[in-house]
């Protein structure tokens, strides 16, 4: 007999066919045992080790309008599946297995034939057992995918220098930012201040990295307008919300699968970096001279 107790730890394509509508049949196409082996986890002792995730995924896909004709082109390819789960790996180092899950339900719900999608992904190497979790997806309650950024979108990155920083004309600086009607990001260096030395480079990255930080909030402190974010989902939202925000690098940086070849002492390069990691429309870095007090030479350089 079938109960939700045994559905709940047979393979994902056993809850498939016990929940499949019935006057709507639909065939699947199943991944069995993918292993990667990755780094994530939200445990500080998870950074920096690998471990082994192992994926179990089926799709449910609509009946082709026409025949198939034995046209591989017609259907939807095992290799989407491996392909859905490598992106989201590649993408960026994420914490948590429930994000994992959701961008490779949505990439795969993204295929026009699919319909339903069962994804189980378990961790192997925390302790004698396998940890996991399983969602549910179906096109009815997947989120859009946003559309492209246009050029008035995408950000404008601009690196300041400490004495930028500390220049009375900043306010005025920010005046002229927000009359671009361009989404801005500012980037900012290591504070003046000597910062304490680990005698380790993991360590030392990480008190340089919140030594920037430290200096965001500085900038943030002379302004209010000046918010400062760590995450992509705030960035996007903040962009979107016309604000002028200060880039906290830790987290993303942290959590890049191909990280900046330049460490948080080359802020002006790390900044490089985040700028090609946001698709901004231009990155401007100021170096260590004070900006000049009239951006208008920039709106022009920049055609706006």
């Amino acid at each position: 007999m079938t109960t939700d107790i045994t559905l709940a730890f047979a393979h994902p394509e056993s809850r498939a066919s016990a929940t499949a509508p019935a006057d709507a049949p639909r065939d699947r196409i199943s991944l069995r045992d993918y292993i990667r082996t990755v780094e994530i986890g939200a445990f500080q002792e998870e950074r920096g080790v690998e471990q082994r995730l192992r994926f179990n995924v089926v799709v449910e896909v609509g009946h082709a309008a026409a025949p198939l004709a034995d046209d591989v082109d017609r259907i939807l390819s095992y290799d989407a599946i491996t392909e859905a789960i490598d992106a989201a790996l590649a993408a960026e180092r994420l914490s948590l297995l429930e994000t994992l899950a959701e961008r490779v339900a949505e990439r795969l719900l993204g295929e026009p034939r699919a319909r339903r999608v069962f994804v189980r992904i378990e961790k192997l190497d925390r302790g004698p057992y396998a940890l996991g979790i399983e969602i549910e997806r179906s096109c009815a309650v997947v989120r859009p995918t946003e559309p492209e950024p246009d050029r008035y979108s995408r950000p404008l990155v601009l690196h300041l220098s400490n004495a930028a920083i500390a220049d009375k004309r900043l306010p005025g600086w920010l005046d002229q930012i927000e009359r671009l009607k361009r989404p801005v990001v500012l980037t900012v260096g290591m504070p003046d201040a000597a910062t304490p030395v680990a005698g380790a480079s993991m360590p030392q990255r990480r008190i340089d990295l919140l030594a920037l930080e430290q200096n965001a909030w500085v900038l943030a402190a002379r302004d209010r307008r000046c918010i400062v974010v760590n995450s992509r989902t705030e960035i996007t939202h903040a962009i979107h919300a016309g604000r002028i925000i200060v880039w906290a690098p830790s987290k993303i940086v942290l959590d890049a699968v191909e990280g900046p070849d330049a460490g948080p002492r080359e802020a002006a390069a790390l900044s490089g970096w985040f700028a090609r990691t946001l698709e901004a429309e231009r990155f401007i870095g100021l170096g260590a001279e004070v900006p000049r007090g009239d951006l208008l030479e920039l709106e022009d350089e920049l055609a706006l």
